[in-house]
């Protein structure tokens, strides 16, 4: 594994209790930061604590990602535990809403979906960016998703909410782009995460079938392009879409 330093940052990862966040906290830890874990599931949270608090200090909270004020009041307990500063934000919380026509899918699942991928990565950024700015320092990493490049079937409202965080990425990134504060998106193919669990087989073979690689990305791949990302060495990126696609899109 490449070093990337991150020694001494504070991070804050949403869904960090399993898939691409989980493994994004692992690799922060190796890299020297504190992982603070939001996520709504408090098992998986105390399981993913107990796995990696070997490494380093990891903190953990119960956050519903979609209520401004749960969100609030969790940006406050983390600055509050970390001495006051929050250096790296990955907005990597996210669901797939199961696979429907879009003149079939229910609106309520269409709009859950935007609530939890879309809605909650501006509420995170509502809250974290002003103590970024206060610092003059921060990191943002968006998980989007190929999906947000180029819509894939029968995942319309998945598709929506990623090209929408694709679009908040690049807005907020202008916003603060002499501030000392930088966003940016990965945008990976599919990994084999609890999100398959959502989708149907004909889906997951349709998104197989799409990357020249063959394969599904590694979640530990993500995580290390999320690393360099947060850190110091990313100083002049900002506002961009990292493609990690096994070359399903080189744009």
């Amino acid at each position: 594994m490449n070093h990337i330093d991150l020694q001494g940052r504070v991070a804050v990862i949403t869904g960090g209790a399993q898939g691409i966040g989980l493994a994004s906290a692992e690799r922060f830890l190796r890299s020297g930061a504190t992982a603070m874990l939001w996520d709504i599931d408090e098992a998986r949270l105390a399981e993913a604590q107990a796995a990696l608090q070997g490494l380093g200090p990891v903190l953990t909270r119960r956050v519903e990602l979609t209520d401004d004020a749960d969100v609030a009041a969790a940006t406050a307990d983390a600055l509050a535990r970390a001495g006051g500063r929050i250096d790296v934000l990955v907005n990597n919380a996210g669901i797939t809403g199961g696979n429907a026509s879009t003149w079939t899918l229910d609106p309520q699942v269409w709009r859950r979906v935007i609530e939890v991928n879309l809605i909650a990565p501006y509420l995170t950024c509502r809250h974290v960016v002003p103590a970024m700015l206060k610092q003059g320092y921060g990191r943002i990493v968006n998980i989007a998703s190929v999906a947000g490049k180029e819509g894939n079937p029968n995942a319309s409202h998945y598709s929506a909410s990623k090209a929408g965080l694709i679009a908040l990425t690049k807005s907020l990134a202008k916003e603060t782009a002499t501030q000392g504060v930088l966003v940016n998106a990965i945008a990976p193919a599919a990994a084999r995460t609890a999100m398959f669990e959502q989708m149907a087989q004909s889906h997951i073979d349709y998104m197989l079938g799409k990357i020249p690689m063959g394969r599904f990305v590694e979640v530990q791949e993500i995580a290390a392009l999320a690393a360099w990302l947060a850190s110091e060495d990313c100083s002049f990126s900002t506002g961009a879409v990292f493609d990690i696609s096994g070359g399903r899109s080189t744009y």
